[in-house]
């Protein structure tokens, strides 16, 4: 799978884009703030519906302009072609030239995986982060999940505004209850099931990086403990009170243990960029051994925070994708371009929402 090409229209700091890619590795190189990162976000955008940035509509649209346009030719077993148009009140997708009506006709048909500063809070941010995680690998592997999750979003969302009326009327409250149970317990299900074997790759991968310095560990923690329903049951009055739904799968989180201490206590700056690290390429190697082909890599700006030891454990990922066909687009500045892999990547330089080429 490739970006054969890709189109920008006043999103972010362009004004306008057309650029050709190759499959392999390719180098956005330039000073900081000139739109290096922007490409790679545009690239997400086209595989999620969203920034890696967490950045809104209205964050991405070019000064002064009502609104972006993003497309992009697919190259894969079925090529396909997105377009992506976002203002202030509206969005409007396409595949293929049909007009995409539901995230899940769409999530999946560019599979990316991000390496940024921002994964950091995999291990120091919320619990949220954590499930985040385990749901985009889900959503990329599991044919229906992502319609679950969905599904089960919007019937807790219902359950919470009922629990939120002066006058709750049970017999609808139930109704929600039941749909909330039955999808909860599916999503409980097979993120367990993931984390039982994605743990092991986290595991592994960060031994290589550490040189076996420090142990980690991965445990899904789920917020139902045997019987959702009945654990629903036994905090109704809890509920009432709070106005909430209390416990489900969007309560759950990940425990990540080094040395056996919760990383987000103990863990220093190091081990949380080597946990940050593992759990990102065991990522892209789970969904690439899922899915049968590997994931377009998106690599912002990291390279220079690592060391020799990391270097070894994350150029063979880079290496096996270029090998496979896929993509790797990495930026740097000239302080950290990656000289292991110089004589096999496609360099741009990047200034002020332009690109130009570099000779070799």
């Amino acid at each position: 799978m490739h970006i054969a090409h890709l189109k920008l229209r006043n999103f972010r700091n362009y004004a306008r884009l057309d650029v050709d890619f190759k499959p392999g590795f390719t180098l956005f190189i330039g000073n900081n703030a000139q739109g290096k990162t922007n490409i790679l976000e545009a690239i997400y955008l086209l595989a999620t519906l969203k920034s890696f940035r967490g950045a809104t509509t209205s964050e991405m649209i070019r000064y002064s302009q009502n609104g972006f346009f993003i497309s992009a030719n697919i190259v894969s077993d079925v090529n396909h072609e997105i377009k992506i148009y976002c203002s202030h009140p509206e969005r409007r997708i396409s595949l293929n030239n049909h007009t995409v009506r539901r995230v899940s006709e769409i999530f999946g048909v560019v599979k990316a995986v991000v390496f940024s500063s921002e994964d950091r809070f995999l291990i120091q941010g919320s619990a949220k982060q954590r499930r985040r995680y385990l749901d985009y690998i889900l959503a990329n592997t599991e044919s229906g999940y992502l319609d679950i999750l969905q599904n089960y979003s919007k019937a807790l969302k219902a359950r919470n505004v009922i629990l939120k009326q002066s006058s709750i009327d049970f017999g609808l409250l139930e109704s929600f209850t039941s749909q909330v149970v039955q999808l909860g317990n599916k999503l409980i299900k097979y993120r367990q099931e993931l984390v039982k074997n994605i743990s092991p790759v986290i595991e592994e991968s960060y031994r290589k990086i550490s040189e076996g310095a420090d142990n980690i560990s991965i445990e899904y923690k789920p917020s139902v403990k045997k019987n959702f329903a009945l654990e629903l049951a036994n905090c109704r009055e809890r509920e009432l009170a709070l106005q909430t739904t209390i416990i489900g799968p969007h309560r759950d989180d990940v425990a990540i243990y080094i040395n056996d201490k919760l990383a987000i206590s103990f863990a220093s700056e190091g081990q949380v960029r080597t946990i940050a690290i593992a759990m990102k390429i065991a990522q892209a190697e789970y969904i690439s051994a899922k899915v049968g082909v590997p994931p377009i890599l998106l690599v912002d700006d990291i390279m220079g925070e690592l060391d020799k030891n990391r270097r070894v454990a994350f150029l063979p990922l880079l290496e096996r994708s270029n090998y496979l066909r896929s993509q790797v687009f990495l930026t740097c500045t000239e302080q950290t371009w990656p000289g292991e892999l110089i004589n096999q990547i496609e360099a741009w330089n990047v200034s002020a929402g332009t690109i130009e080429k570099l000779k070799k």
